[in-house]
């Protein structure tokens, strides 16, 4: 879709609230265009002799009623065209933040959130001024320009009015080279505000590390040559739209000269007179505002095209992940996976390849392996963050693509790697997935995590705010919150990904006994690299190189000769030298 195509679609949604502009903007044209015809009948009656002084004020009223119609229909039609034109740039930021939120994350591997947070903004708003400054002065300025050279040639001399129009086609000629100047100078300050902003964002998220590595100096060198290229590439997109304005000045400075040459010497042959010569000076003047109006309105269109190049792509972007399931309702049953592999773009071996397996509801299975085995990759099959490339994920009987995603991440409750916390309080942080939860309930979630006692210790307790990213807070302190949102969700499948990474041994017991009392009718799947983690679950799955190498329970897998074993052993050897 084209930014012509885009707009027409918006301003037909919105007709009504652009014919008001529209018919408000016709009616100052047409009263703008009448003064000076009017101020011209005044100059003759004067030099006949012909107005009375009562005639006189009668004529300095009409003008001056003119003059505040033109006022108030000033201001109406732009309440009327910027209350609508606004309303684009709300819809495309809203149509590009729900579109952001159902891409899969390969969608955001190879895209930078500085340069999609750019796109919200600076890009959204050059859209959203195509949409309104450009055609109100598109429309305008023709309609301007129509009327104008109308009572010019018609109202007044045709012969004049072809002379003054002489060097217009010279002034389009300027215009269409300087436009296309101006596109790749907005492009090159879209694309370099955007680089811009990653760099802050990535800056500003890992400032720890950044102070901790003493790299400020080269971050603020990097900073200063990002800066500057951004400055330097605005600076050029606003020397060429400055371009227009001498374009422009010559255009009517010639005008000017032919009309007053050649005006002149009609009104000393008496084919014209002074008050015509005086109109048509007005109204030569008023052609000044097309002119400009035609270097603006290009000027906003190459800005708009500009960044719609920049936004279309990340609207039209297929999804990673197809939500075109239809079962809103999800009732616990086993769980299912048949032959499944997948593999990432770009990479020759397969991620998960021909794992099957099956879990009885209410049971708990532990994964566990080497890094890069495929562990955390599986869980993002289940929860539709990737698209299998072949084989089946079955709850219940029902293929996970037949669910909607709604219905199947609601039925989920996911604890990451990295446990993201928002910028609010910890009890609000809790209750993410169930803000209605009452305190009691925050804080029966909390003890299960065993983070009560912990969060009892914050300044304002569960009303502490956690920063940005949970900044506030250890890692362990983030991991159980994020366990203790989950375990409030009470969502019949539970997800934990190296959930207990972060915490101590001693916590991680408590956590996990807690856990074999509140999972009653719940499905679990573990995922950890401490194998005490999973000693208690029902099943245990060894994944290495992405498949099954080996499964059973912690009893039978202990006893064997392969990995679990030997890491098993490696294990309690580490914890007993640790305890000694």
């Amino acid at each position: 879709m084209s930014l012509y195509r885009l707009i027409g679609q918006f301003v037909l949604r919105h007709r009504a609230s652009y014919a008001a502009a529209a018919v408000m903007l016709v009616g100052v044209a047409v009263l703008l265009v009448w003064i000076p015809r009017q101020i011209g009948a005044v100059v003759d009656g004067l030099v006949a002799e012909r107005l009375t002084r009562a005639d006189l004020l009668r004529e300095l009223g009409w003008l001056l009623a003119a003059g505040a119609a033109v006022y108030f229909l000033r201001v109406g039609w732009r309440l009327k065209l910027y209350a609508a034109a606004y309303r684009i740039g709300v819809e495309l930021r809203q149509r590009l933040y729900a579109r952001l939120t159902l891409q899969g994350a390969s969608f955001y591997q190879d895209r930078r959130t500085g340069n999609l947070m750019a796109l919200a903004t600076n890009d959204v708003d050059a859209v959203e001024m195509a949409a309104g400054e450009a055609l109100l002065a598109g429309f305008d300025g023709s309609l301007t320009l129509v009327l104008v050279l109308g009572m010019m040639a018609l109202g007044i001399d045709w012969r004049l009015a072809a002379l003054a129009v002489l060097p217009f086609p010279v002034m389009a000629l300027g215009f269409w080279w300087i436009s296309r100047h101006v596109h790749a100078a907005s492009r090159l300050s879209l694309d370099r505000f955007g680089a811009l902003n990653d760099h802050v964002q990535e800056t500003l998220s890992g400032v720890r590390t950044v102070r901790a590595l003493g790299l400020q100096a080269r971050s603020e060198a990097q900073f200063a040559a990002l800066a500057g290229g951004v400055a330097q590439a605005s600076f050029d997109a606003q020397r060429w739209e400055a371009a227009y304005e001498p374009a422009v000045g010559i255009t009517f400075a010639s005008a000017t000269t032919i009309v007053l040459a050649v005006g002149g010497w009609m009104v000393w042959q008496q084919q014209l007179t002074l008050g015509q010569l005086t109109s048509f000076t007005l109204y030569l003047g008023q052609l000044i505002w097309p002119m400009f109006a035609a270097g603006w309105v290009l000027s906003l269109l190459e800005r708009g095209k500009a960044a719609w190049n920049r936004l279309r792509p990340v609207l039209d972007v297929p999804l990673t992940v197809q939500d075109r399931g239809t079962v809103e309702r999800i009732d616990p049953g086993p769980l299912v996976l048949e032959r499944l592999r997948f593999g990432y773009a770009g990479e020759a071996r397969c991620a998960v390849d021909d794992v099957s397996l099956a879990l009885a509801p209410g049971r708990t299975l532990g994964l566990v392996g080497p890094t890069g085995a495929g562990k955390s990759t599986l869980l993002r099959l289940l929860l539709r963050h990737h698209a299998p490339d072949h084989g089946r994920l079955v709850w219940n009987g029902i293929d996970l693509q037949d669910y909607t995603l709604g219905a199947l991440r609601a039925a989920i409750a996911w604890v990451p790697q990295e446990a993201f916390l928002f910028s609010a309080s910890v009890a609000d942080n809790i209750a993410l997935g169930r803000p209605t939860a009452s305190r009691p309930e925050v804080e029966a979630a909390a003890r299960l995590a065993a983070v009560h006692e912990d969060i009892q210790r914050l300044p304002q307790g569960y009303d502490t705010p956690v920063g940005e990213r949970g900044v506030t807070l250890s890692g362990g302190q983030r991991q159980r919150v994020a366990i203790a949102r989950a375990l409030l969700t009470d969502a019949p499948l539970l997800l934990l990904d190296d959930a207990l990474s972060a915490v101590d041994t001693d916590t991680e017991a408590r956590i996990l006994a807690h856990l074999r009392q509140a999972r009653v009718g719940r499905t679990v799947v573990i995922v950890s690299h401490r194998l005490s983690a999973v000693a208690d679950a029902d099943h245990i799955v060894v994944l290495q190189g992405g498949r099954v190498a080996e499964q059973g329970t912690h009893t039978q897998l202990s006893a064997g000769q392969g990995w679990y074993a030997r890491q098993w052993r490696y294990q309690q050897l580490q914890a007993s030298l640790d305890a000694s």
